[in-house]
C-alpha cells in the first residue's frame, strides 16, 4: 500500500511539474518576444491582472467555503464526523436501508475541510482570471456622453460595467449555493446516526428522516437568505438587459417591455427580498408555512409577469395599432443603432442625375477619367504570378488598390507584394536549414496603374523585377526585403554562419545578412533550450550556424504578430502595404467593438456578432524590421480610450504618424460593408417608414467571372458633387428591395482632414437610373458584344468580365466594365476591350479613351442603313488619299497625336485620334493589297 501511494504522490508531483514547468516556458519564450518589440508591459500588465484576480477569486472563494464548512464543524461539535452510506438490502417483498458510517477525526475533518475549500476555490478563480479584461474595463471604462431614453443610464454603463456585474453575482450567487449545500452536509455527518435520528426505512418507514437539530437553522438560514438576497440582484441586473430584447417591432425594448416586463421586475424584486428577510425572521420566529407561501407568490409573479401577461397584452393591446404603440420604441432603435455604427453622421443628399446621355466635359473630369480602373484585381493577381513572380518559391496573395502622387500627378495604382512561399521549394530542399537560414524573405513589391496596357494587354508595370526596378523615384524601393507579411508563417533564423538568400541572379545567386532589429537575440543557452521546446526543433540546440548575434525572427505573420500583442482588438482581413521612404510598411485597421450596446441592431460579421464598432486605431508593421506601432486615430472612441487606460503603452497619438504614411490611409472596407449593411435599412430614420419597410435597400450585384456575385465597395479617385478637386474615395451603388434599378449610393472619404467622413446620395424616385445588372443585361443583349464575346469563347479562349463600376460623373453616370482574353493553354489574363456604358449608348472599344469618344459623340449608325447611305464621320479623322507612304505618316502622325492627348488625359481627343489610326491603318491595308 505504502508503494502505491509512493507513485501516486511521484506521478502527481510529476504532473504539477510538467504543467508548471511548460507554463513558465510560454511565459519566458512570450516575455522575450514582447521584450524585443520594446512592449513587454502589455505581456506584464495582463499577466499581472490574470493572476491578480485569480488570487483574490481563490482567496475569497476558499474564505468563505472554509469558514462556512468550519463554522458548521464547529456548531455541529468538534468531536468526529461521520459520513452515513446507506447500504441497501433486499429482504422478502421489502427493501430496507441499513447506515454504515466511516468516521474522522476532528482534526482530520478540519484537514480536510480546509483543503476542499481551497480545491473548490480553485473551481472558482480560474472564470475569475479568464474575466481579467472585464473587471479592467469596468474599472477604466469612461462615458459615452448619451443615456438610454428608457432607463437613463449613460451607455458606458451597459459596455463597460454591466458585464462585471453580472459576472459577480453569478460567481457569488454560485459561491453561496455550494457554501450552503457544503455546510448542510457538513452538519449531517457531524453528528452520529442516533443523534440525528437518521435511522430510515425506505418502504413503510414511519420516523423522521434526517433532521436537522435547531442550532443549524441559524447558519443554514442566513445562507439562504443571502442566495435570496444574490437572486433580487440578478433581477435588477435582468432590467437593463430588457434594451436588448428581440420581442418588440424593432429591436431593444418596446412596448411591452417597458410597460409591463420592468414593473415585473420591480415586484418580482421586493418578492425575493421579502423571501430574504422572512428566512432571517425565521431564526427567531417560526412560521414554517410562510417561506413556501413567498416562494409560491415569487415562482407565479415571474410566470404570469414574465411570460402570461406580456403575451397577452402583446396580443390584445400591441398588435392591434403596433405602430402607435411601438413608434417610440423605433425611434429609439434608429436613432442608437445608427450612433453604434457611425452612420449617424453620414450626410445624405439628393443626385439630381441626368439619364439622357449629355456630353460630358471630360476636360474637366480628366483626373477622374484618367484613374477609372480597368484592372480587376483578380485576374491581374494571375497575371501578376505569370509576369512577376520570377520563382517557383515566389508568391503573391493579394492586389490592393492605393494612390500615389507620381510625376506631379495623382494616380491610381494596383500593389502587390513579392512574399516567400517555402512550401513550395521541392521536396528535396525541404531541409531545417533552407526553410529556416537561408530562405528567409520575399522580395519587393509589383507595381501598376490600374488603366494602363502596354502591348498584348498587359499591365504597365512602374515597379517590377528581382530587384525591384521603378520607373518613377516615388516608387522606388532600395529596402525590398519582406521579413514579415501576410505568407510569413514560419520562423526562420538570422544573422548566423549560412549566408541568406537575397535573390536569384540568372544561374547564381546573390546573398545577403539581416540588418535589422526587433528578432529575439538568442545570446544564451537558456533561450536556445526554450525556444527549442517552445517550436519543437532541437536544431536550436544542436546547429553549429547559430551564434550568439543570432536572432529568432518569430511570428512573422502580421495578423497573428499583431493579434499576439493585443488581441482584444479586431482586424480587418485586408492589410496592405505602402511604399514609404524606400521601404515597405504593412497598415492593418484595427477595431474596437461590443455587443452590449443598447438598442442597436445586432449583425453578424467577421469579427463575430456585434452592436458597436469603431475604426479606432491603424496598426502599422515594418515588413524590413517588423517593428509594430499603434495609432489612436479616434480618441473620441470611449471603448478604445478604456484600452488605452489600461495599456498606456500600447497607443501612440496619430501625430506622431509619418506624413507620407498618412497620405496613404484607406476607409477600411471591413467596415464599409458592415455600415452599408446597417444602412440598407437603417437609412429610413421615420418610424413610419421603417415600420413598414418601405424603402428597403439591396446590395446589388453584377457579373464577374462569368458568375453573378454581389458588387464589391471599390476605390475611386473622383470629384464628389460640390468638390473642386478629385480625391480617393470608397463607394458603393444600392438598388432597392426585389428591384434592379438604382437607387443611391454610398461613399466614404479617404483623403485629408476629411477622412473618415460617409455619405449617401440618392437618385430621384421618379426616375429609372439603370442599377449594374440592368446593364449587365444591356449588355448580353447588345448584338455586336455578344457576337463578338461567343467568337471569343469559341476559339481557344475565355472572356473574362471584370468588375462593373459605376462612376457618377457630372449629374450623370458612367458604367465601365473590363474584358479580359485568357488562353485556355494559359492563366495570363490580357487586358483586350473596355465596354462603356453611358446612357442609352453602349460601346466596345480596344480602349477606354474610344469607348468614351463613341457614346460621349454622334450615336454609332443603326443597323439596317440604307444601302449606299454613308455612315457619318469618324471624329478627327481626314480623307485618307496619297500613296503607301503617305497612310504611313498619317497613321504615324495618329498614333503620336493619342499619345500626346493620352498624357494631357484629354480622352476625347485620344479616342477620335484612335480612330483616325484605325481608319489609316485599314486605309493602307487596302493599298497594300491593290
Amino acid at each position: 500500500m505504502f508503494r502505491n501511494r509512493g507513485c501516486t504522490l511521484i506521478l502527481i508531483l510529476l504532473a504539477v511539474v510538467l504543467v508548471v514547468g511548460y507554463s513558465l516556458l510560454d511565459f519566458y519564450t512570450d516575455w522575450a518576444w514582447f521584450d524585443a518589440l520594446g512592449l513587454a508591459s502589455l505581456l506584464w500588465r495582463r499577466i499581472l491582472a490574470e493572476w491578480l484576480l485569480f488570487l483574490i477569486a481563490w482567496l475569497v472563494a476558499t474564505a468563505i467555503l472554509a469558514a462556512n464548512w468550519l463554522l458548521a464543524r464547529s456548531v455541529g461539535g468538534r468531536g468526529q464526523m461521520s459520513i452515513p452510506w446507506l447500504h441497501q438490502q433486499r429482504y422478502r417483498s421489502q427493501m430496507y436501508a441499513t447506515p454504515t458510517t466511516r468516521v474522522l477525526g476532528g482534526r482530520a475533518a478540519d484537514t480536510v475541510l480546509a483543503v476542499l475549500a481551497a480545491i473548490v476555490g480553485l473551481l472558482f478563480a480560474l472564470p475569475a482570471r479568464a474575466s481579467w479584461l472585464t473587471a479592467l474595463l469596468s474599472l477604466n471604462g469612461g462615458s459615452f456622453g448619451q443615456a438610454d431614453p428608457i432607463l437613463g443610464r449613460d451607455i458606458g454603463f451597459y459596455i463597460f460595467r454591466l458585464p462585471w456585474l453580472n459576472f459577480l453575482q453569478g460567481w457569488f450567487l454560485w459561491l453561496i449555493l455550494v457554501a450552503l449545500a457544503g455546510a448542510a452536509l457538513v452538519y449531517l455527518g457531524s453528528y452520529s446516526a442516533q443523534r440525528l435520528n437518521a435511522q430510515v426505512e425506505i418502504v413503510g418507514a414511519r420516523g423522521p428522516w434526517l433532521r436537522l437539530p435547531p442550532r443549524a437553522d441559524r447558519h443554514l438560514l442566513v445562507l439562504g437568505a443571502l442566495a435570496l438576497g444574490l437572486f433580487a440582484w440578478g433581477y435588477q441586473l435582468d432590467i437593463p438587459d430588457l434594451l436588448y430584447s428581440t420581442g418588440g417591432a424593432a429591436y431593444g425594448a418596446g412596448y411591452v417591455d417597458a410597460q409591463i416586463r420592468l414593473p415585473v421586475y420591480y415586484v418580482v424584486t421586493a418578492i425575493v427580498l421579502a423571501g430574504a428577510l422572512v428566512l432571517l425572521a425565521s431564526i427567531w420566529v417560526r412560521v414554517r408555512w410562510l417561506p413556501y407561501a413567498v416562494v409560491a407568490v415569487w415562482l407565479a409573479t415571474a410566470f404570469l409577469g414574465g411570460s402570461a401577461i406580456p403575451s397577452l397584452v402583446q396580443r390584445a393591446v400591441v398588435i392591434p395599432n403596433e405602430l402607435a404603440r411601438e413608434r417610440e420604441y423605433i425611434a429609439h432603435t434608429i436613432q442608437l443603432t445608427r450612433a453604434a455604427y457611425g452612420v449617424d453622421d453620414a450626410v445624405a443628399a439628393d443626385y439630381d442625375v441626368v439619364t439622357e446621355a449629355v456630353p460630358i466635359d471630360l476636360d474637366a473630369e480628366a483626373e477622374t477619367i484618367s484613374n477609372i480602373r480597368l484592372w480587376d484585381y483578380r485576374p491581374l493577381l494571375r497575371t501578376y504570378s505569370q509576369l512577376q513572380q520570377i520563382r517557383l518559391y515566389y508568391a503573391f496573395t493579394d492586389v490592393d488598390v492605393d494612390r500615389y502622387h507620381v510625376a506631379g500627378d495623382y494616380r491610381q495604382v494596383m500593389l502587390t507584394t513579392r512574399e516567400l512561399a517555402t512550401e513550395q521549394l521541392p521536396d528535396t530542399a525541404q531541409t531545417w536549414v533552407n526553410r529556416h537560414l537561408v530562405y528567409t524573405h520575399g522580395l519587393g513589391a509589383v507595381v501598376s496603374p490600374v488603366n494602363q496596357v502596354v502591348e498584348e494587354g498587359l499591365p504597365d508595370l512602374w515597379l517590377r523585377d528581382i530587384p525591384p526596378q521603378a520607373s518613377y523615384p516615388e516608387l522606388a524601393l532600395p529596402r525590398y526585403e519582406i521579413y514579415y507579411g501576410e505568407l510569413t508563417n514560419d520562423y526562420v533564423v538570422v544573422n548566423t554562419d549560412v549566408q541568406e538568400l537575397d535573390y536569384p541572379a540568372g544561374d547564381e545567386n546573390v546573398y545577403t545578412s539581416y540588418e535589422g532589429s526587433g528578432g529575439v537575440v538568442l545570446n544564451s543557452p537558456l533561450k536556445r533550450l526554450s525556444y527549442a521546446l517552445r517550436l519543437g526543433s532541437n536544431q536550436f540546440l544542436l546547429s553549429s550556424a547559430i551564434n550568439s548575434d543570432s536572432q529568432l525572427l518569430w511570428r512573422r505573420a502580421i495578423d497573428e504578430r499583431v493579434r499576439t500583442l493585443a488581441p482584444f482588438l479586431r482586424y480587418d482581413p485586408d492589410p496592405y502595404s505602402v511604399i514609404l521612404d524606400g521601404r515597405l510598411i504593412w497598415v492593418l485597421d484595427a477595431y474596437t467593438t461590443s455587443s452590449r450596446y443598447p438598442y442597436s441592431e445586432p449583425v453578424n460579421t467577421a469579427y463575430g456578432r456585434l452592436n458597436y464598432i469603431r475604426n479606432a486605431a491603424k496598426v502599422t508593421v515594418d515588413a524590413y524590421t517588423g517593428a509594430v506601432t499603434f495609432y489612436l486615430v479616434d480618441p473620441s472612441d470611449p471603448v478604445a480610450a478604456a484600452y488605452a487606460a489600461i495599456f498606456p503603452d500600447l497607443f501612440r497619438p496619430v501625430d506622431e504618424m509619418p506624413t507620407g504614411l498618412r497620405e496613404h490611409w484607406r476607409y477600411p472596407e471591413g467596415l464599409f460593408r458592415i455600415q452599408a449593411t446597417m444602412l440598407q435599412t437603417f437609412h429610413m430614420v421615420d418610424p413610419q417608414v421603417f415600420y413598414n419597410q418601405e424603402d428597403l435597400w439591396n446590395w446589388p450585384q453584377e457579373i464577374a467571372a462569368g458568375e453573378q456575385v454581389l458588387v464589391e465597395p471599390y476605390y475611386v479617385i473622383m470629384k464628389l458633387p460640390g468638390e473642386t478637386e478629385p480625391e480617393f474615395v470608397l463607394m458603393l451603388p444600392f438598388t432597392p428591395s426585389n428591384r434592379q434599378n438604382m437607387i443611391a449610393w454610398m461613399y466614404a472619404r479617404n483623403d485629408g482632414e476629411a477622412y473618415g467622413e460617409l455619405g449617401v446620395y440618392n437618385f430621384p424616385k421618379q426616375r429609372l437610373i439603370f442599377g449594374p445588372m440592368q446593364v449587365e443585361s444591356r449588355i448580353n443583349q447588345d448584338p455586336q458584344i455578344s457576337q463578338q464575346l461567343a467568337l471569343w469563347n469559341q476559339q481557344g479562349s475565355q472572356v473574362i468580365r471584370g468588375n462593373l463600376l459605376v462612376i457618377p460623373v457630372e449629374n450623370s453616370i458612367l458604367y465601365v466594365e473590363p474584358l479580359y482574353l485568357q488562353a485556355e493553354t494559359s492563366q495570363l489574363p490580357e487586358l483586350r476591350r473596355v465596354i462603356v456604358v453611358y446612357g442609352n449608348r453602349i460601346a466596345m472599344e480596344e480602349t477606354l479613351g474610344a469607348g468614351l469618344a463613341r457614346v460621349m459623340g454622334a450615336a454609332p449608325p443603326e443597323e439596317g442603313t440604307a444601302e449606299g447611305e454613308q455612315p457619318p464621320p469618324v471624329p478627327g479623322g481626314e480623307a485618307l488619299e496619297g500613296d503607301v507612304a503617305d497612310l504611313v505618316r498619317q497613321a504615324d502622325a495618329h498614333y503620336r497625336a493619342a499619345q500626346e492627348c493620352l498624357q494631357q488625359g484629354d480622352w476625347v481627343c485620344h479616342g477620335e485620334e484612335m480612330e483616325a489610326l484605325e481608319q489609316a491603318l485599314e486605309a493602307l491595308v487596302s493599298a497594300t493589297q491593290q
